[in-house]
């Protein structure tokens, strides 16, 4: 009896791992699709916390279009942290394309970090990527704007370690700002755009980036300001503010000259108040001494005083008018 009982549940229970194990309907769908895979295939996915479905839908897939994958690659991928289904489409896409990708660099590519399917899309479709607004200077002064259109395609030998397409906008946009600083004049710019698209491309700034560059044309060029005018203005101004500055420090040491001079002035003329102090001492010194005698000292006196007085009379005597020195009748009537 027990063994009736124990042998329909170790059966049930056997049943059971095996469709845990092993899902018959995908591996059904592998049989016929020709993809060597076994139960022990997908029991060992299972113990390897592998999803079969994310393994096994796409290898079905490329062994449809013709890929011979084993199981083992797209698994390692998939435990690396690849994106296995993205992979698979890159590869079939490439055959189709006929571009040269093997699995190995597509799962490199993938896990550097790189959507392989859509660089493949973009080798077979290129791509056109707009810079943004692009200031430049011609020698003549006058600022121009340019916006450009980049055509490239993906290159699957340099995608992995390549620059992405941040570089190359910044290569096409330090190759215009060159052109257009080399012009003689905004016209020629104006007049002949492409110049400057085929002055860029012959530099050949897809150089260790991810893409090659098809074409650049130049989609708008705009006039902005008159860069040459502005910085003459700011010289000019800034050479007006050095002339006031030295002029104002020519003022400056002026008016310090001049009150030196004033203060000498005053330092002269306390020296001769000083002197002249001294003179009625020195009178005195000299009648103590015999050397001045009073008829010496009257005829200083008189002498000063016929000074004083002459000076005063220069002084009340105001300016005559030119008539008043001729005759009564020559003196104009008014």
């Amino acid at each position: 009896m027990v063994l009736l009982i124990v042998i329909p549940v170790l059966a049930i229970l056997f049943l059971w791992l095996f469709f845990y194990f092993v899902p018959v309907g995908l591996w059904i769908s592998a049989l016929a699709a020709g993809v060597p895979v076994g139960p022990m295939t997908f029991i060992g996915m299972r113990l390897r916390k592998v999803s079969p479905h994310r393994v096994i839908v796409p290898i079905v897939a490329a062994w449809k279009a013709g890929i011979k994958l084993s199981t083992s690659d797209l698994e390692a991928h998939y435990l690396a942290g690849g994106n296995v289904e993205r992979v698979v489409r890159a590869l079939i896409s490439a055959d189709k394309a006929g571009i040269p990708l093997g699995f190995q660099r597509a799962a490199a590519i993938d896990l550097a970090g790189r959507d392989v399917y859509d660089a493949v899309a973009m080798s077979v479709n290129p791509r056109v990527i707009e810079t943004p607004k692009v200031a430049a200077v011609a020698k003549d002064g006058i600022e121009l704007l340019a916006i450009a259109k980049i055509t490239v395609r993906a290159n699957i030998e340099r995608l992995v370690g390549g620059a992405t397409e941040e570089t190359v906008i910044a290569r096409v946009g330090e190759g215009i700002v060159s052109a257009i600083g080399s012009a003689n004049s905004h016209k020629q710019v104006l007049e002949n755009p492409d110049s400057i698209s085929k002055l860029v491309l012959s530099k050949g700034l897809d150089a260790g980036t991810a893409f090659e560059i098809l074409s650049i044309d130049i989609a708008d060029v705009d006039v902005g300001r008159n860069i040459g005018a502005e910085l003459q203005t700011a010289q000019a101004e800034a050479d007006l503010k050095v002339a006031r500055a030295k002029a104002e420090e020519r003022r400056a040491m002026a008016i310090a000259r001049e009150q030196e001079m004033k203060a000498l002035t005053q330092e002269r003329q306390a020296a001769v108040v000083e002197a002249e102090a001294e003179i009625p001492r020195a009178i005195a010194e000299a009648f103590r001494k015999g050397q001045l005698g009073i008829m010496d000292y009257y005829r200083l006196r008189n002498i000063q005083a016929d000074t004083s007085m002459r000076e005063r009379l220069a002084k009340e005597e105001a300016p005559r008018a030119p008539e008043e020195g001729l005759p009564p009748e020559k003196r104009p009537r008014g």
